[in-house]
């Protein structure tokens, strides 16, 4: 849209202008819960590390059955309504008209105005509401209620003037059933064959009412996600074609094993070994060779559609454990034993065993008022742990066990970059993350070009507390991110490693025809070739497009076009501590006696077994002459038009 006022959030290259001498993104997700109470560690918007950090995301306003955006109410809200008299750093700006986190916040704002902060929408535990405000009982897109969502966005934007902008974190619009929380699968189950496409349209909708109202406001308003990292998730998100809406995807690169089910593994590898208990048990290597549960594999998906530096990957600052862990290695690709409670495995119908107790201070309560088994631990507690200390903080949690049993002997695996504590005694595994693995994360972001690192949650930092003997909230990882971040270079700005014609044609290509995700083995879309010119495209035409390494280098066409891999990005036979390119490259030839007239279309059935983004990169050669796509490359002169 004409006159946006992008300049306020991009150079001139194209890239974002980012804080605190940063070159790459710092993205602190900022939980409104850690308030302080029964006597657990505040985490307040003055402990946040405002110089560290070039985006604050608050979590989590919700989707009323309204369809309008929903933050807390009444006067102990801790959006707007709480306060904290003890504490003279959060002390409230009586100038403001509300007070809680966002009176906080519209402090730190004008302290730190080059900081972007983004309300982010959803989450694990408040996504339900996306369900019914996007999509029909039927299945049909509920258009009244995206565009009230949105409308209802930016009116928040314009009310709370501190905050850049919208983070959708929505889990999940995937087509696979029973995926999200099972809390929401009423609401889900019905709806699946539409939510990848409402999914599309509320981004899309979001995207042009910001832009709008920025062009009113003379203010540039982001839209961003956090996006799934799982490969059986994203093989029900289609192709994510909405991801061109977006200022940028932040990745949620982890909860990659956990106790709902029972393989025992790390919660965010960085690459695959070869050995994932889960992708075996479910013949996953099949495909290529390819382990599609670590970072690597899920940036490479979303490189599909994005330029490097539009991606963020996710780190964790939490554990997720089990607990009566037998086989592996020091426990890891072992396995617990599975449970059948559908309260303790939250209406799904088996899980693993998830540590307990001492092994899982930061839990949700289940239906019964229970923690949840699943080994959550702010790094913190994990240190603690690791050290042999006993910590003063476990009453406010909860805790009775007051002496630790056992050893938590600390492991690495470098093919991985993953760390973990192994408790032979308890045969409890804790899957964490330390200085040594996010060093790894930071130097892949930097090698690779990408646009910077998500964090879940700022609380979970650590430091060392020399008063109290013990590790607490801190700043280590976070600041050591940063250190490293202010000499990285700039991230990549360039969507196509192919090089691209200078001209284009009116041409469009799309991907429709999705099966839904639990029936989509393999992968079968239909890929539309539409003339919008005003001449007619002989057969014999060439198209050629990228496609991510995310998927293997067999790529073929039910169709009979001939479709194949003409330049391989991953050739196997496996991705054993990471991919060595992005993408594939893959051309068919329309057939000679099938010409296009303007406005005439002609399709093929892809066929592929992994999930990809895009494709990219997309050309078209007509009568000798390569073009791009107008649609892609709206900035290139239209030559075939």
């Amino acid at each position: 849209m004409p006159n946006v006022a992008y300049c306020g959030v991009y150079d001139a290259n194209g890239r974002e202008k980012l804080a605190n001498g940063l070159n790459r993104r710092i993205v602190g997700y900022f939980t409104s819960w850690r308030v302080g109470t029964n006597g657990q560690p505040a985490y307040l918007v003055n402990n946040i590390p405002w110089t560290n950090l070039t985006h604050v995301n608050y979590a989590f306003a919700t989707v009323g059955s309204d369809a309008k955006l929903q933050i807390g109410s009444g006067a102990n809200n801790p959006d707007t309504g709480m306060t904290w008299p003890n504490n003279p750093a959060a002390a409230m700006d009586p100038a403001l008209p509300y007070k809680g986190h966002f009176n906080l916040l519209a402090q730190y704002k004008k302290k730190h105005p080059g900081v972007k902060i983004m309300l982010s929408v959803g989450g694990w535990a408040g996504s339900g509401g996306f369900y019914t405000a996007t999509t029909n009982a039927d299945g049909s897109i509920n258009t009244n209620g995206i565009n009230t969502l949105a409308d209802s966005m930016v009116a928040f934007l314009r009310q709370y003037t501190f905050f850049d902008g919208m983070d959708i974190d929505y889990e999940h619009p995937t087509t696979n059933n029973e995926a999200g929380n099972p809390l929401d699968f009423p609401l889900s189950k019905p709806r699946l064959a539409g939510l990848m496409k409402s999914y599309n349209v509320l981004l899309k909708t979001v995207r042009e009412k910001l832009d709008t109202a920025a062009v009113a406001d003379n203010k540039y308003y982001m839209l961003t996600i956090a996006g799934s990292a799982s490969g059986w998730v994203l093989r029900g998100e289609e192709n994510l074609s909405g991801l061109k809406y977006l200022d940028y995807a932040s990745l949620m690169s982890y909860d990659l094993h956990g106790g709902w089910n029972q393989y025992v593994g790390p919660n965010a590898p960085l690459f695959d070994d070869g050995n994932d208990g889960e992708l075996k048990a479910g013949n996953a290597y099949q495909y290529g060779g390819i382990g599609y549960l670590n970072v690597d594999w899920a940036y490479r998906y979303y490189r599909g559609a994005l330029q490097a530096g539009r991606i963020n990957i996710g780190v964790p600052f939490y554990t997720r454990g089990w607990k009566n862990v037998t086989g592996g290695t020091n426990g890891l690709w072992g396995t617990s034993p599975t449970v059948s409670d559908t309260v303790v495995c939250a209406g799904v119908r088996t899980c693993g065993m998830g540590a307990t107790g001492i092994d899982n201070v930061w839990y949700d309560l289940d239906a019964n008022g229970n923690p949840t088994p699943g080994g959550g631990n702010p790094l913190w507690h994990a240190l603690n742990l690791q050290n042999a200390i006993v910590p003063s903080y476990l009453d406010a949690y909860g805790v009775t066990e007051k002496t630790l049993s056992g050893t938590y002997t600390a492991h690495y695996s470098s093919t991985m970059a993953a760390p973990w504590l192994w408790n032979a005694t308890r045969k409890v595994f804790l899957s964490t993350e330390t200085a040594q693995s996010i060093a790894a994360k930071t130097q892949y972001v930097v090698n690779n070009d990408i646009g910077g690192i998500m964090i879940w949650e700022l609380a979970g930092d650590y430091g060392w507390d020399a008063a109290k003997g013990e590790y607490g909230i801190g700043y280590t990882l976070t600041t050591n991110m940063a250190n490293a971040f202010r000499t990285a270079g700039a991230y990549g700005a360039l969507r196509a490693e192919t090089a691209m014609p200078e001209t284009s044609a009116k041409v469009s290509i799309a991907l429709g025809g999705w099966k839904l995700g639990d029936s989509n083995y393999p992968i079968n879309p239909v890929m539309t070739v539409t003339n919008n010119t005003s001449v007619t495209i002989p057969g014999g035409s060439v198209v050629e497009f990228d496609y991510p390494v995310s998927a293997p280098a067999t790529m073929s066409d039910q169709s009979g076009y001939g479709l194949s891999v003409i330049k391989a990005g991953y050739t196997g036979p496996n991705n054993i501590g990471g991919f060595k390119a992005n993408f594939n490259r893959a051309r068919f030839t329309i057939p000679a006696w099938q010409s296009l007239a303007p406005g005439a279309s002609v399709s093929l059935t892809l066929n592929y077994t992994l999930p990809i983004s895009g494709p990219s990169a997309y050309t078209i050669t007509v009568n000798g002459v390569k073009y791009a796509l107008s649609e892609e490359y709206p900035e290139l002169p239209v030559v075939l038009k």
